[in-house]
């Protein structure tokens, strides 16, 4: 059987972006951690239909323990800052995502986080 992969974004609640600010961030995170997938793993993922959720935490706390943990599973992952053009501030950190990954290795890390 193939190995499932998948990716997960983590978007901040506490922030109140906008939809659309909620989207680009979104997108950000997504591909900044697809340049940190190895090719092997992203053609799988992408043969396999691309698989992502989006999902929420409570603050840049919680952000960067997932990251973290991410990072000591050695799992490709991407925190976003924003560039401070429009709502936020330069430099906030508003998203991450982790893989494209086995998604049983990005479930140990995203698995109780809750949909956004």
């Amino acid at each position: 059987m193939d190995k499932k992969f998948k990716q997960i974004i983590i978007l901040r609640k506490d922030l109140k972006m906008s939809l659309g600010k909620t989207c680009v961030q979104a997108c950000h995170a997504c591909l900044g951690a697809c340049e940190k997938t190895n090719k092997k793993n992203f053609m799988h993922w992408q043969k396999q239909g691309q698989k992502k959720a989006i999902v929420k935490v409570e603050n840049q706390d919680e952000l960067f323990k997932l990251k973290k943990q991410a990072n000591n599973m050695n799992l490709p992952n991407y925190l976003v800052s924003d560039a401070g053009l429009t709502e936020l501030e330069h430099g906030t950190v508003t998203a991450l995502a982790i893989g494209p990954a086995q998604e049983h290795e990005v479930d140990k890390i995203t698995g109780d986080l809750s949909l956004l």
